[in-house]
């Protein structure tokens, strides 16, 4: 009997490779991601942004689950607030409406990238100087 025993392949435990599923599910996950980024921007009509420099992490913008008061600044130099043109003194009120009721809340400033910087920095002064002392600048 001792023969027999010698005889018979030696059973072994099954491996199972988690490799190809981990690879399947990463890409997955990196899909749904990528998707989520894209549906959560606000597109204003008139404005494009600017990208963002690679190598750099970006910071979230909504902390909280509030939502930002998102203004454009077209190239045109307008201002647009809820897809419609404002002025600055308008936009003066919105934004001490706007923090009155969100103390918490940010301001999200949309420029289009063809304007010149330091038209975008002037921009950016104002909304401060209005209150908005959680102004912020998208970029795509």
């Amino acid at each position: 009997m001792a023969l027999r025993s010698r005889d018979r392949p030696r059973s072994r435990i099954p491996e199972v490779n988690l490799v190809p599923m981990m690879d399947v599910l990463m890409t997955v996950l990196i899909f749904f991601v990528v998707i989520a980024m894209n549906l959560t921007g606000v597109q204003i009509a008139g404005v494009t942004l600017p990208r963002s420099v690679e190598g750099t992490e970006e910071e979230l913008i909504n902390q909280a689950d509030i939502e930002p008061l998102v203004v454009g600044l077209t190239a045109q130099g307008e201002l647009i607030l809820a897809g419609e043109s404002i002025t600055l003194d308008q936009l003066s009120r919105e934004i001490r409406t706007y923090f009155a009721a969100n103390p918490e809340g940010n301001l999200m400033l949309k420029a289009d990238r063809t304007l010149p910087y330091k038209q975008v920095a002037d921009l950016l002064t104002d909304l401060r100087s209005l209150g908005g002392n959680r102004v912020t600048l998208a970029v795509e």
